[in-house]
């Protein structure tokens, strides 16, 4: 499997270094075409003291614990508008925005391509292919919850970044594979089962 995956500068890095570790572990994602904003890589320094200035393959396999030499990770500059993901006849699963800007959400609703992680998005919406959006923002105003509406209405899968509590986490790590679980759900990826409602009753601890 083939994946794109973007992040931008919304508050949530952690949310996209777990999930292109989920991604890397599966054994079912050969290739993921990484796209990263200017802004994404500032959150990255604050949120997780992550430094990824000039970005290259190289330094984001030493970020998730890949070997130095791995494959798995393509990276593509923003500018970049002749990088694969911005072609439908690159054949992919699709587009995993995570952590996803108002910003950002709001370009794609509105066609306004203005870099490769739009038109990367705009073309799995064209294409018929699935696109999850992953917006970290608190409270949604007016303009966001109808660019989110229109998302979804063009094939979107919009995913907030609200982890579930059911599973009794024990740790901020907890809640967010939690999340992150459930995205790779999107498309069918594997993971540990371990956070998935099990329809069972939860008995009462003494």
């Amino acid at each position: 499997m083939e994946i794109t995956v973007g992040i931008t500068g919304a508050s949530g890095t952690i949310y996209a270094h777990r999930t292109l570790q989920l991604l890397a572990a599966s054994g079912a994602v050969e290739t993921i075409n990484l796209i990263v904003s200017d802004t994404a890589i500032t959150v990255a320094q604050v949120e997780v003291s992550a430094n990824l200035r000039e970005p290259s393959a190289e330094k984001f396999n030493n970020w998730l614990g890949l070997e130095a030499d791995s494959n798995l990770i393509r990276f593509w500059r923003l500018d970049n508008m002749a990088a694969k993901p911005s072609s439908g006849s690159n054949k992919q699963a699709g587009m995993i925005i995570v952590p996803c800007s108002m910003g950002t959400l709001g370009a794609i609703a509105s066609g306004a391509c203005s870099n490769l992680i739009h038109r990367a998005a705009d073309v799995c919406l064209k294409e018929g292919r699935r696109l999850v959006l992953v917006p970290r923002e608190t409270p949604y105003n007016a303009i966001h919850l109808e660019n989110m509406l229109k998302l979804s209405r063009a094939g979107a899968r919009i995913l907030p970044a609200s982890p579930g509590f059911y599973h009794r986490p024990k740790s901020i790590d907890d809640l967010v594979e939690h999340l992150c679980f459930r995205i790779l759900d999107q498309f069918d990826i594997p993971h540990s089962k371990k956070s998935q409602w099990t329809g069972e009753e939860v008995k009462n601890e003494k």
